[in-house]
């Protein structure tokens, strides 16, 4: 038995859905099916029913899941708990920052550096919510923002801010207008910064538009933030970003683009704090109380 073996085996029983489980591994589901087919051979188990819409959990496959996901935590905390063994006294810990950080957010991220710069050396790392939440699980960042929702067990969050969400509009097709309705989007595309970029609720508040009967969509790929404003720019689609002037979004917009308020529909942004719940007994003991000090009431905007 191998680790990849448990790993395929968890995706799968976390997804029951082979084809979903393959796409979070970045493999193909037919090698997938195999690996598991191999592992319920040399276990003598089988660990899933399969059938032609549905996969389930056998009885012998729930008990493994709970002992596959310890060894893989395990495993997985060895570099952060070879680095606790071996560290300096002054330990260097990165905090994952997303994209777009509100800078009141910004000032408390600051003053949780200030409040421990006797323990740790705390340094900002960028990156993308799914690349951020992976380095925390793989104990390469010690914190990080993220944009919820956030759905790895491993990790304890704290809800630090939430962000009210508008829409980006030609400027020139809502000239003078405050607000606007949903409704009278309708019949706009709604384009989103590519996938690999934007956080998971964005998927969410896709699927949310459709059912509210926005159906047009524009994709991109290969782009940033800023295609999607040179887009709305042209006068043909609309997209959904923080309403905040003071957001750091705001700096992508171009010309003939503005960001106005929702009268029907109220989206928003959630954005948490995460940490390896296993590291707070340990190295990240003194780090997360004071985080959880600095960071105890929530912001809004």
């Amino acid at each position: 038995m191998e680790m990849l073996h448990l790993r395929y085996f968890v995706a799968v029983a976390e997804e029951l859905n082979f084809s979903a489980a393959a796409r979070k591994l970045h493999m193909a589901a037919s090698p997938l099916s195999q690996r598991i087919k191999d592992l319920e051979h040399e276990l003598g188990q089988q660990l899933f029913d399969r059938s032609t819409h549905h996969v389930t959990l056998t009885g012998a496959g729930a008990a493994l899941l709970p002992l596959a996901r310890d060894v893989l935590e395990q495993v997985s905390a060895i570099p952060w708990k070879l680095a606790e063994a071996t560290r300096p006294q002054r330990s260097t810990l990165f905090l994952g920052m997303p994209a777009g950080v509100h800078p009141d957010l910004r000032e408390r991220v600051n003053a949780l550096a200030e409040r421990v710069k006797q323990r740790y050396e705390l340094k900002r790392w960028p990156g993308t919510t799914a690349d951020l939440v992976q380095g925390v699980h793989d104990g390469k960042l010690a914190l990080t923002l993220a944009r919820l929702p956030v759905t790895d067990p491993a990790l304890e969050q704290l809800p630090v801010m939430t962000e009210r969400l508008g829409a980006v509009v030609p400027a020139d097709r809502f000239a003078g207008r405050d607000s606007v309705s949903l409704a009278e989007l309708a019949g706009f595309p709604y384009v989103a910064s590519p996938g690999e970029i934007t956080p998971a609720y964005f998927d969410q508040l896709d699927h949310q538009l459709n059912e509210l009967g926005v159906r047009k969509r524009i994709r991109l790929t290969n782009t940033g933030y800023g295609g999607t404003s040179e887009i709305i720019s042209s006068g043909e689609a609309f997209s959904i970003s923080m309403l905040d002037d003071k957001s750091p979004m705001h700096g992508y917009r171009l010309d003939n683009v503005i960001v106005l308020p929702f009268t029907d529909f109220r989206p928003q942004l959630d954005t948490g704090l995460l940490w390896r719940r296993d590291r707070t007994d340990g190295d990240l003991n003194e780090l997360v109380e004071a985080a959880k000090e600095i960071f105890a009431e929530p912001l809004s905007s």
